[in-house]
């Protein structure tokens, strides 16, 4: 039908301009053609500049922009993926019985500090209400912990252990990887990544078009890089600022984030250049940590029903 419909409108133009139109086209080389049409990709990839999204908090600063890269992969989709991934992984850990039972002391006690800080998480995502929460220990000697999107919570031994975390510093882990989920950094970080295929794509065909072999494809594939990189560590630091207010308001001491820090900073010499890894270093982290107190022990004082003048000294 649409041919029909496309032939009866050719049939209506003058002669003339059609065989004009024709003559033009033949003599637009192939190759000219390729590079207008690779221009158009990146023109509309670029499109995908950042968006203002502001967080529906009282104590926290506006967050800072957001890309439209965020937009290529839905939140369902990506919960689902997290959701998977999860299960894969505990199924993993119990197979190697390194999965904590549910009377686990350490675990009960991970239980007890998500409980409180959880029905926090909602003022900075509408969906968290929602997530189906889960809470897991998994008995390794890694210094890690995450929070899937959808709420997917672990925790690995060897953080608590070796690190000899107080409640007052899981809690500050535990929101910080909490605050990625609720800011979807996952499924940005997704989206960014189908982003800069489709621009190594594009400059791969570029290249093979202008002679250059994949030259523009190495150099588009490492410029992709250092952009998800430099969204990483902003990443990061937004997931500190959110995580640390999640966790006052719960009831946590701000001020464990900082402890925490200088105990990873301990342990972690030997640390990548800032500039090249996906963390702020541990002396930027601890200073911009410092800099937040000021807001958060506000909200912690409040949470324990105290004025500012009474809260104690933090141990050490």
């Amino acid at each position: 039908m649409k041919n029909l419909f496309l032939n009866d409108f050719r049939d209506r133009l003058p002669r003339d301009l059609i065989e004009a139109r024709i003559k033009v086209r033949a003599k637009v080389p192939a190759r000219m053609r390729i590079r207008h049409w690779i221009a158009s990709c990146l023109i509309a990839i670029t499109v995908l500049a950042p968006v203002s999204v502001q967080a529906a908090t009282e104590g926290a600063e506006q967050t800072p922009p957001k890309s439209k890269a965020i937009n290529l992969v839905s939140a369902d989709e990506i919960e689902r993926s997290a959701q998977a991934q999860y299960q894969q992984l505990l199924q993993q850990a119990a197979a190697k019985d390194a999965l904590a039972a549910p009377d686990h002391v350490q675990l009960r006690r991970l239980h007890r500090i998500a409980e409180r800080i959880i029905p926090h998480a909602a003022k900075f995502n509408v969906r968290a209400p929602q997530w189906r929460w889960e809470v897991n220990l998994i008995g390794s000697n890694q210094i890690n912990a995450f929070c899937m999107p959808g709420g997917k919570i672990a925790f690995y031994s060897g953080i608590i252990q070796k690190l000899k975390l107080t409640d007052d510093e899981i809690a500050m882990v535990m929101g910080h990887e909490i605050a990625h989920a609720l800011q979807e950094h996952g499924r940005e970080r997704v989206g960014k990544a189908r982003v800069a295929q489709a621009l190594t794509l594009g400059a791969s065909v570029l290249s093979h078009v202008m002679g250059y072999g994949d030259l523009g494809g190495q150099l588009v594939s490492g410029g992709s890089q250092l952009a998800l990189l430099k969204f990483s560590r902003e990443d990061e630091t937004e997931a500190d600022r959110i995580g640390m207010e999640i966790a006052a308001r719960a009831g946590y001491d701000p001020r464990g984030a900082e402890v925490l820090w200088e105990k990873m900073a301990a342990i972690g010499k030997g640390q990548p250049p800032q500039w090249l890894s996906t963390h702020p270093s541990h002396d930027t982290r601890i200073r911009e940590i410092e800099a937040l107190l000021p807001q958060m022990l506000p909200l912690y004082a409040n949470a324990k029903g105290l004025s500012m003048g009474a809260l104690p000294d933090y141990g050490r």
